[in-house]
């Protein structure tokens, strides 16, 4: 059994739930995560629960941001090469426009 624990509006967490999950989702969620600079729990709640998620700028999201672009400059290179666009790029791209184009809001 899990351990209880409080949440910030004082409701305990004592249900746990899991779900399966291909290895390309996992990774997939794991680059969501990483990208948003929340905990897996906290990102996965956000989003079931169709609530914004809120990336707070922070030294491991710019590192997290920094890598992800590296991979997908490498990917970007294939594609010219002659390969094909992956559904999981688009949202990647996707995700770190969204975040970008948030910290550009946020400096004016």
């Amino acid at each position: 059994m899990s351990a209880k624990v409080m949440d910030a509006h004082g409701r305990w967490r004592s249900v746990t739930v899991a779900f399966r999950v291909s290895p390309e989702e996992d990774s997939q969620i794991e680059t969501l995560v990483r990208l948003s600079g929340l905990t897996k729990q906290d990102y996965i709640l956000n989003r079931l629960l169709n609530r914004d998620v809120v990336v707070q700028g922070n030294p491991r999201v710019y590192k997290a941001l920094r890598d992800q672009l590296a991979a997908v400059l490498v990917e970007l290179q294939r594609i010219e090469a002659g390969g094909s666009i992956s559904d999981e790029l688009t949202d990647i791209i996707r995700m770190i426009a969204v975040i970008m184009g948030g910290m550009k809001e946020e400096r004016k």
